[in-house]
């Protein structure tokens, strides 16, 4: 079989194209790729032909760096490409331009992380289901000269609930603690309501709340209100604000595209929180996606491995409550045709990164 590998430059032409394709991730989306170019990665939009029926489609950011003297050329394909992955003969090809162009770009590495599943539900749990195609796909990699990443840039797994059940039998199917806590909140008082562009820089400050008390960096103000500004405008995002007595106590940002409502951003003063504020907004947030058209509703993100010692912990308690099914995808993956420089990368630099942060705190 041989396909034929074009360029898209058209907004409506891509996202028509992942329609066909039955992708709905965000990241794949034109609108990420225009996001991610006012910071520095060059774009490239490919899509895979056979007698000019798309097949397979991958937007490809690259950016070149320079640290500790160090030029590197760094690909990546966030959560793809996007094809049928139980089509063996096209999956194998894509991978292989994928690592041909690598090589021509004299990359140090290209990094995919697809939504593949390798699996459903939570290892050694009485649901768990792995599935094969994504199993196949892991030892085809491997054999291929890929590498499972060290450097996973999104969440491996997530949680997904699927909307196409009435509203009612949606919260009859959540845990009982969690029906109460949303009850509980609507009857203390609090409510929630759409944010605009006029929330955004409170929405911020709450979300460098949330970063300092739970410990995990952030970028700075511009690009959040960049990034929720851009997809708001394109009608892909909704803020969502829970207040009590007109002050705003937390908030999320939900992001649309295709059939999927994803719960990106969330964030929280840490006030009233025996008021139980986050499942009122869950709700909420579900309510609307349901409301907006979407059939699926992604918690983006669940631990990797279901143990309290992962730091995804906490928030798996809290979102474990809405009885979605665990989606345990392939993760990252790279190839690349230079060890030393890639060994470098992928082992010496982030250590180095590591230390210099830790001194600058």
């Amino acid at each position: 079989m041989i396909y034929t590998v074009r360029s898209v430059n058209a907004k409506e032409e891509w996202h028509k194209i992942l329609s066909v394709l039955h992708a709905n991730q965000i990241l794949q989306s034109w609108d990420w790729g225009e996001i991610k170019n006012r910071y520095g990665w060059d774009l490239e939009r490919i899509v895979w032909e056979d007698h000019q029926t798309v097949l397979a489609a991958a937007q490809i950011l690259t950016r070149s760096e320079i640290r500790f003297g160090i030029k590197a050329k760094i690909m990546y394909v966030p959560r793809g490409p996007v094809l049928d992955w139980n089509n063996p003969i096209l999956r194998k090809h894509v991978m292989d331009d994928l690592r041909r162009m690598a090589i021509r770009e004299n990359a140090v590495f290209i990094k995919i992380d697809p939504y593949v599943p390798v699996g459903y539900g939570v290892v050694a749990n009485h649901n768990d289901k792995p599935d094969d195609v994504g199993l196949e796909l892991v030892d085809e990699l491997t054999q291929s000269g890929w590498k499972e990443s060290k450097q996973q840039i999104q969440f491996r797994n997530t949680m997904v609930l699927d909307l196409t059940s009435e509203e009612s039998e949606l919260l009859s199917s959540f845990s009982q603690k969690t029906r109460y806590n949303i009850r509980l909140a609507s009857r203390k008082g609090l409510e929630v309501r759409d944010g605009t562009s006029a929330d955004l820089n409170l929405l911020y400050g709450l979300y460098e709340s949330t970063s300092t008390r739970n410990g995990f960096p952030i970028r700075p103000r511009k690009y959040y209100l960049d990034v929720w500004q851009s997809f708001m405008e394109a009608g892909m995002a909704q803020p969502l604000v829970v207040t009590i007595d007109d002050e705003v106590i937390a908030a999320v940002v939900m992001t649309i595209f295709g059939e999927c409502a994803t719960y990106m951003y969330g964030m929280s003063s840490g006030q009233h929180t025996e008021k139980m504020p986050n499942y009122l907004l869950q709700w909420e947030s579900i309510v609307r996606a349901k409301a907006s058209g979407c059939t699926s509703y992604d918690f983006w993100g669940v631990p990797e491995v279901f143990v309290d010692s992962d730091p995804l912990w906490g928030v798996w308690r809290f979102k474990a409550g809405f009885k979605g099914d665990v989606v345990r995808t392939l993760g990252a993956w790279d190839f690349s045709f230079k060890r030393f420089g890639y060994w470098l990368y992928a082992n010496v630099i982030p250590g180095l990164l590591s230390i210099m942060q830790m001194r600058g705190r």
